[in-house]
């Protein structure tokens, strides 16, 4: 097992590094134990011990172990240390509102641009909900061995994170008006400084914690983290430019790279997305364009990755076909058991004739 997953980094390292082409990368998920059971399951927002969370991630990984033994695909086990978008968030002080099944939500926090200027930068040791992000991985890191590969928690951009405390028409109100939009921009520098410190921190205590993200796919861990950029779908290319384009080229110089998740209907936002340098992993949600798009605009082999979880298998070959010489793809089966594994495997050899799955 241990040559194998060797070799799956390696391969994985050299589609994300843009290295030679090898072909496409097929990763299986299994089920996983849901985080969720009663609105106080959620380690970040719970005052339990975060020892009581370690039985359900090592399940996990023990599960992604037995996929990966029982059929050849790309991936790598990871424990993986998953939290909420609320993360940052509740940093700063926001309520979170938590559900009996699903992800806790942040509430705003602030509703002007007076307030969000008064709003004190977190200090990572003191924020609750970042501290037990580092006191669970470390226990779990104990219970599993001092080399045992981590994922990474839920990482927002600034800007998205700011969009979450200061009430949403508000925030957005404030980005048109000269008087206001330098709250919006000040909020965001203090986000993205939380951001930077807490993976600067994170990296230095645990460094087999891969910091991509996208859904399960092991990157090595000294390259770029990967961002969730969801709100850029929501206004036009004038104001991304001016609020979060400066901000994720900030991110990408300070770690050498970026990968992103986006989800938003932002097709509009592509060209500007290629402005970002080192940007080197898009995981990208259909939206209402479907996934086709993406290759308008990233193909080729100086294109960032494209980690697309479940695509439907005719998309899967539109995609594969009509890509550029170069283009690389992660495709991802979630929530599989070993026969369906298998059988989509064998499917997806005959779609991707180049993948390195053998």
């Amino acid at each position: 097992m241990t040559d194998r997953i060797e070799r799956n980094k390696a391969f994985l390292a050299n589609i994300h590094a843009r290295g030679p082409f090898e072909g496409h990368g097929l990763v299986c998920r299994p089920a996983q134990l849901p985080p969720f059971a009663g609105p106080d399951n959620e380690f970040t927002t719970s005052t339990r011990p975060v020892v009581e969370w370690v039985p359900m991630v090592v399940e996990n990984y023990r599960r992604q172990v037995a996929l990966f033994e029982a059929v050849p695909h790309d991936g790598v086990p990871t424990a993986n240390i998953s939290t909420g978008t609320q993360l940052f968030a509740a940093a700063f002080g926001c309520p979170v509102h938590r559900y009996e099944d699903t992800n806790p939500c942040a509430l705003p926090l602030v509703r002007s641009a007076a307030e969000a200027d008064a709003l004190e930068e977190p200090d990572i040791w003191k924020a609750p909900s970042l501290c037990r992000v580092f006191e669970l991985a470390d226990v779990v890191r104990r219970e599993l061995g001092p080399d045992v590969l981590l994922g990474p928690p839920d990482k927002q951009t600034g800007f998205d994170t700011a969009c979450l405390i200061w009430e949403k028409t508000g925030i957005y109100s404030a980005m048109l008006l000269d008087d206001e939009k330098g709250a919006v921009k000040r909020l965001t520098q203090k986000c993205t400084r939380l951001l930077i410190h807490f993976i600067r921190e994170l990296r230095k205590e645990f460094p087999t914690m891969t910091m991509a993200g996208y859904p399960g796919v092991w990157c090595p861990p000294e390259m770029g983290p990967g961002y969730s950029n969801d709100e850029c779908g929501a206004f036009g290319t004038e104001l991304f430019a001016e609020f979060c384009l400066p901000e994720l080229i900030e991110l990408s110089k300070a770690f050498g790279g970026l990968a992103m998740h986006c989800c938003a209907d932002a097709e509009h936002q592509f060209p500007l997305f290629n402005r970002i340098p080192g940007f080197y992993a898009f995981n990208r949600v259909p939206a209402k364009r479907g996934y086709l798009p993406i290759l308008e605009h990233f193909s080729g082999p100086e294109a960032p990755v494209h980690v697309l979880c479940c695509p439907p298998e005719d998309i899967t070959a539109e995609l594969v076909q009509n890509a550029p010489d170069g283009t690389r793809f992660v495709f991802v089966a979630m929530g599989v058991d070993a026969d369906t594994a298998a059988r989509w495997l064998e499917r997806m050899r005959d779609l991707c004739p180049r993948s390195a799955t053998e």
